[in-house]
């Protein structure tokens, strides 16, 4: 039996040209897979962010009404940063997002419009790694859009969005890469977008404050370097962006 552990990762498929990367929260690419995204603009890719969220109830000491605008503009400011100008929130409840048909038809609709060929999402298991519980939001975002990415290509589920709305059945995603993965089977090389990664995150200045005491430059250089050199062992020594790729 192959150890998952110790297993080599592969490289990324390369022959694409769209990606809709579909999460939670503000902050939840810039933590996963920013690294990934700057490379992939530079080679001219066009990447859309979806967020069910505006990362509402993210600061404890920040009111819901005046964190929303704030986080939407933060992550604005650092999904440019690697060259992300598309940037749609679906204005699902911060913390209790619920897995079900409404957020299925919400990331098949996204799918249809953008037509990507590659969908990326954060972790929708129960744990990373076993370790750590996982947060509903993340579970539930995460799930809706491994199965959306098949939903939008059915003219018979949400027929809706072709009669109301003009979204034609999309059948071209051909992979969903999930991001934070305990168990990953593909990597990109995080060198060329490490440092962009790095200025992304601190964008999201406001809810790192929040979150820890720590000089926020440092917090998110030793993040973000950290969860890439875990990564270089099983990838030839090179620091990466890991996923667990799932074909269609």
């Amino acid at each position: 039996m192959t150890d998952h552990v110790t297993e080599q990762l592969a490289e990324m498929p390369g022959d694409w040209q769209r990606a809709l990367a579909v999460v939670a929260h503000p902050d939840d690419l810039e933590y996963g897979c920013a690294a990934a995204v700057a490379g992939w603009t530079d080679q001219g890719k066009e990447v859309v962010y979806l967020l069910a969220t505006r990362g509402e109830a993210g600061i404890d000491s920040v009111s819901p009404a005046v964190a929303a605008p704030l986080r939407e503009r933060e992550q604005r400011a650092s999904a440019a940063v690697v060259g992300v100008s598309a940037v749609e929130f679906l204005d699902h409840r911060d913390g209790v997002v619920e897995y079900g048909i409404r957020l299925r038809r919400d990331i098949a609709a996204a799918v249809r419009r953008h037509r990507p060929e590659l969908v990326v999402t954060l972790n929708h298991r129960d744990t990373w790694g076993g370790t750590a519980w996982n947060t509903p939001d993340h579970r539930a975002v995460g799930r809706a859009a491994l199965d959306a990415a098949a939903d939008a290509g059915n003219r018979w589920i949400f027929p809706e969005l072709a009669a109301e709305e003009g979204l034609a059945p999309w059948d071209g995603v051909r992979w969903v890469a999930v991001a934070g993965s305990a168990t990953p089977t593909h990597a990109v090389d995080a060198r060329p977008g490490l440092e962009r990664s790095v200025r992304s995150l601190l964008e999201h200045r406001a809810y790192i404050e929040g979150l820890t005491e720590q000089d926020p430059e440092q917090y998110c250089r030793t993040f973000l370097t950290s969860a890439a050199e875990s990564a270089a062992p099983r990838f030839g020594g090179i620091p990466a962006v890991a996923f667990e790729l799932f074909p269609r």
